[in-house]
């Protein structure tokens, strides 16, 4: 039986994003079913697989996986040859301690810039709180890429968990315009150069659905 994963809108659903482009560039075979954030059957249909009624599920015939690093930590073990985790101890510990950072943390960023593939480069004036959540990633990013990253672009060189994690805000960073320093930006470059990213960006740039909620010029609507 085939994994299944049941995520929200491509467009919007930055958490859905994490394991879909981690099995994507793991080269992990499943099936997909994109349920609009909005539609009014969500939570009665997302409850028959999450206990949080929320996106993303993962289901493995009787295992249902939610939340996102609980997923990728399912397919870590589940797929061992994928290498979802560096090889090193010390590189996989701080893997695992910025993916639990991004999962708990960055509240003022995700308010301020919701994830929104649609939306044309156009730079935002950040609050203080956002912009302090900026300047912390940017320096996690690079620190990742000088001491883990000679093996290759990524963070810990290979494409790992943690890329998938901030996959999200690599996006958020290119469409708000955000400024970061030569060596995350070379980061962002790489990320989105994954044919996986853009698999996911055309699917998301023809979808119908729209939330006002994360769309920071509303009532306009920019898309791109």
């Amino acid at each position: 039986m085939a994994l299944k994963l049941v995520i929200g809108n491509k467009n919007y659903s930055s958490w859905s994003f994490r394991p879909w482009i981690a099995m994507k560039v793991a080269g992990v075979a499943f099936d997909e079913e994109v349920i609009s954030l909005n539609a009014e059957d969500f939570k009665p249909r997302v409850s028959k697989h999450s206990g949080t009624g929320k996106v993303p599920v993962l289901i493995d015939g009787p295992v249902q996986v939610w939340e996102s690093l609980a997923i990728l930590e399912y397919l870590a073990e589940k797929f061992p040859a994928a290498m979802l985790w560096p090889q090193d101890g010390a590189a996989r510990a701080h893997a695992r301690a910025i993916s639990s950072e991004m999962h708990a943390g960055f509240l003022p960023l995700r308010r301020a810039c919701p994830m929104n593939m649609w939306r044309p480069v156009k730079q935002l004036v950040l609050n203080a709180e956002a912009a302090a959540n900026v300047a912390r990633i940017d320096a996690m990013w690079t620190d990742c890429r000088s001491r883990f990253g000679s093996g290759g672009p990524f963070l810990f060189g290979a494409f790992t968990a943690a890329d998938a994690m901030y996959a999200p805000v690599v996006s958020r960073f290119h469409t708000y315009g955000i400024s970061a320093s030569g060596g995350a930006r070379a980061y962002m470059t790489a990320m989105m150069a994954l044919p996986a990213w853009g698999e996911w960006l055309s699917a998301a740039l023809k979808e119908p659905w729209v939330l006002a909620e994360d769309e920071i010029d509303w009532p306009t609507v920019l898309r791109v």
